[in-house]
């Protein structure tokens, strides 16, 4: 059974390209053709694209693998933040910061304050400051709450990155490439499929497009995510057999030489009558 139907596609606006004039050659195998000056999508290729994607991020994400959602334009934010939030995954909506993954070391520190200044706010310290003092601080803190809130709990490089629109985000899709983070995104006719990893051929501008193509990404995390769980309660529970295998040989030797001494103290016994 295929990850989403043909008339899901299709009802979505998935097929809709940009104009013709705005194309870019390589998209060309991925291209149905032109319909009133606009380049429509190859739906074909678009579901067996996703299928691709979505089997790569649920395999990574079983392994371990952490995904990053990525898209800063209008149509895109709210969808990028419901589904990272939907699969508990980190994500960028507001704005990327250049340095993101090729200087994380730094961008970490920027956590590190935001993280001060939020325990800070909890405990009340606030409320003990001068107010001017406290009025620049929850300035700072929104700033980086707007910058960096989506990524608090990233701690480490992503594997892989899922991205709405890789020409608004060339400076993310460099610098996944640079650090060798997967790259799957939407390819519409306007971009260069040779950036991805895993393209899936379709709009990266109507709403409709850009939340059915993300909520299957965040459908494979999830997936992923299931199975990691189901494989470290199979663990535990080998763990556990072998734990009572263990003890249930003791077990069995305990009785044994119970049975040996029984049998040695029958024969002494013997001896000692005669």
């Amino acid at each position: 059974m295929s990850v989403v139907s043909m008339r899901d596609l299709l009802e979505a606006g998935v097929h809709f390209g940009h104009s013709k004039g705005r194309w870019n050659p390589k998209m060309a195998p991925y291209l149905y053709g032109v319909r009133t000056n606009i380049h429509i999508v190859d739906l074909n290729k678009t579901v067996v694209c996703i299928e691709q994607a979505y089997n790569f991020i649920a395999d990574s994400v079983a392994a371990g693998a952490q995904v990053l959602f990525v898209g800063t334009k209008k149509q895109a934010k709210d969808v990028i933040k419901e589904e990272a939030e939907r699969c508990g995954m980190p994500y960028i909506n507001e704005r990327w910061v250049g340095g993101l993954l090729t200087n994380f070391r730094t961008v970490r520190k920027s956590l590190q304050k935001l993280h001060t200044l939020e325990r800070m706010e909890t405990e009340g310290v606030f409320e003990v400051l001068p107010k001017k003092e406290v009025r620049e601080l929850r300035r700072k803190m929104e700033r980086l709450r707007k910058l960096y809130g989506g990524i608090l709990k990233m701690d480490r490089l992503p594997a892989i990155m899922w991205v709405v629109d890789t020409v608004r985000e060339e400076l993310a899709v460099m610098e996944a490439k640079k650090k060798g983070v997967k790259v799957v995104a939407i390819a519409d006719s306007n971009c260069d499929p040779d950036l991805m990893d895993f393209p899936i051929p379709g709009n990266d501008d109507a709403i409709k497009s850009i939340r059915l193509l993300t909520a299957k990404i965040a459908d494979a995390v999830i997936e992923g995510s299931q199975r990691r769980e189901h494989l470290g309660e199979t663990a535990t529970e080998v763990a556990r057999r072998t734990v009572i295998t263990v003890e249930e040989e003791e077990k069995i030797l305990f009785e044994k030489a119970m049975q040996m001494s029984e049998k040695y103290e029958y024969i002494d016994k013997g001896a000692e009558d005669e």
